[in-house]
């Protein structure tokens, strides 16, 4: 797992719904955002330092703007002094509010970008989050086959040739969509889910032996793919082996952890005579029912329980007397 910083720059120039405007600290735009939190220095500004959070975005707003205004020239520069003692990153003021010149000054000084927005500051917390969310969200790579089916996410995985890719193709042909071939890029959001994509030089693309990389996107049309998905199921597809006692029942259910997300895992064993295209939609279906707590497995295994409860009463009528 790695986390990936975003440059203040980048920021700057990927983003112009942020609207911002470079008011000074330019030498420090090449300074990395490693925390996807942002701060509102309030409190600092008081003269409070002790949980300063200086490794986030700072954001100014009406309220400390506000407040900063309304200190004299020496008091405001006595805060700005200490304020830049920190390690800041990037300070942004909102509504378009200009910045007091010692914070300008002490920019240019520390190598610390201050921007000027127009954008509203809750407005503006909200686009920078989201942002932030997405690209310092904590990633991984999979080899395999991420695939839409029926709505469902199914990261389809295995050794090298065991056909992931023509299960995918096949499937594809029946209507479901392509996220991503061999590589797939995978981001945790939040704490709960993983969304998988591709990379921008391999999406739409996949490679079948004898045939080569093909455009799935050019071959089947637009409606066959898609840039990414949540990955709500894992099936990993191996080589039958006669020794292995595959789950006959599905009572058992297994998970598999991807950057500490546990998701729904199955084993399908290959063999010839197996139609594993329809094996896995009718996994995908079986997966959709389970969010809609409908568990098949489950409920004949307690039916069987009760006609068996039921049958060994029947036999012995006077078990309960």
């Amino acid at each position: 797992m790695s986390v990936i910083g975003i440059t203040v720059e980048s920021i700057v120039t990927e983003h112009a719904e942020l609207q911002l405007s470079l008011i000074g600290g330019a030498k420090g735009l090449g300074k990395k955002i490693t925390n996807s939190e942002i701060n509102r220095p309030g409190l600092s500004l008081t003269g409070f330092f002790d949980y300063f959070a200086f490794d986030r975005i700072q954001i100014f707003g009406k309220g400390e703007w506000a407040y900063l205004n309304s200190l004299g020239e020496e008091k405001a520069a006595a805060i700005a002094e200490q304020f830049y003692s920190y390690q800041v990153h990037c300070i942004i003021f909102t509504h378009g509010n200009p910045p007091p010149a010692p914070f300008i000054a002490k920019a240019d000084q520390n190598d610390v970008p201050i921007f000027v927005s127009n954008v509203s500051t809750h407005k503006f917390i909200t686009l920078i989050s989201q942002i932030l969310d997405r690209s310092l969200a904590p990633r991984t790579m999979r080899h395999g086959v991420l695939i839409e089916v029926f709505g469902i996410g199914i990261l389809l995985s295995g050794k090298s040739g065991v056909g992931k890719s023509e299960t995918a193709l096949e499937l594809i042909e029946r209507g479901h969509r392509l996220v991503a071939d061999d590589m797939v890029e995978i981001r945790r959001f939040s704490e709960s889910y993983l969304i998988g994509t591709c990379s921008d030089l391999l999406r739409h693309h996949m490679e079948i032996r004898g045939l080569g990389i093909i455009n799935i996107k050019e071959i089947f049309g637009v409606g066959s793919v898609r840039d990414h998905k949540l990955i709500e199921l894992i099936i990993n597809l191996h080589e039958w082996e006669e020794e292995l006692d595959y789950d006959r029942t599905g009572l058992e259910e297994e998970s598999e952890e991807i950057l500490a997300v546990k998701i729904p895992f199955l084993r399908i064993p290959i063999k010839p005579g197996r139609n594993i295209p329809i094996i896995v939609e009718t996994a995908a279906m079986n997966q959709r029912l389970k969010k809609m707590g409908k568990f098949g497995a489950q409920e004949f295994n307690r039916k069987l329980s009760q006609y068996i409860d039921q049958n060994h009463i029947e036999r012995n009528p006077n078990i309960n007397k």
